[in-house]
């Protein structure tokens, strides 16, 4: 029996005995190469194909036709497109104005409080009176208003890509409302 630190002789293999074994490690290497280099022009190949089809996502149009101006009250605040559009429809007796339904503090939608007469955010309790003015919590500024013009058929359109700001004196400015 050999001692039990000794390193036992290595055999030299025959050629049946490496003809048996399936690859060497140069072939091995030789494979792995070629299937990294491979796999490199497969993933460039497949960013190109993803290039060509582009991720678009659908929004709608920021123009919207509210309707004509006899539908809407003097002295009421309309949420017919709260839901859709989040904006808010306010007639006064001499103009017609729309009002964004984002909270100018964290971006929720607030609610009309009809009896209160003001806007107040659930989230964080802001207060706006009917005008869009800040007037309690945290909110930083007034809602924005949006720009409303007529169309050829006498009908209100709001455009929601332009807004108005009080805070740069903005409110008086011809398309932030409509004369009635």
């Amino acid at each position: 029996m050999p001692p039990e630190n000794t390193i036992p002789e290595s055999k030299s293999l025959t050629k049946k005995e490496v003809d048996a074994n399936l690859w060497t490690r140069r072939e091995f290497f030789g494979f792995a190469g070629w299937g990294a280099f491979l796999s490199a022009i497969g993933v460039g190949l497949l960013s190109f194909l993803r290039m060509l089809y582009p991720r678009v996502l659908f929004e709608p149009s920021a123009i919207f036709k509210a309707g004509p101006i006899s539908d809407y009250v003097v002295g009421e605040v309309s949420e017919k497109y709260k839901e859709e559009q989040r904006v808010w429809i306010v007639r006064e007796e001499d103009r017609l104005y729309a009002i964004q339904a984002i909270c100018t503090h964290l971006g929720c939608t607030p609610r009309w409080l009809s009896l209160e007469n003001k806007f107040k955010c659930p989230c964080h309790g802001s207060g706006f009176t009917k005008d869009g003015i800040n007037f309690e919590g945290p909110a930083p500024r007034p809602l924005e208003r949006l720009k409303v013009t007529l169309d050829e058929e006498q009908n209100l359109v709001v455009d929601k890509s332009k807004q108005f700001l009080w805070e740069k004196n903005q409110w008086d400015d011809p398309d932030a409302f409509v004369k009635t």
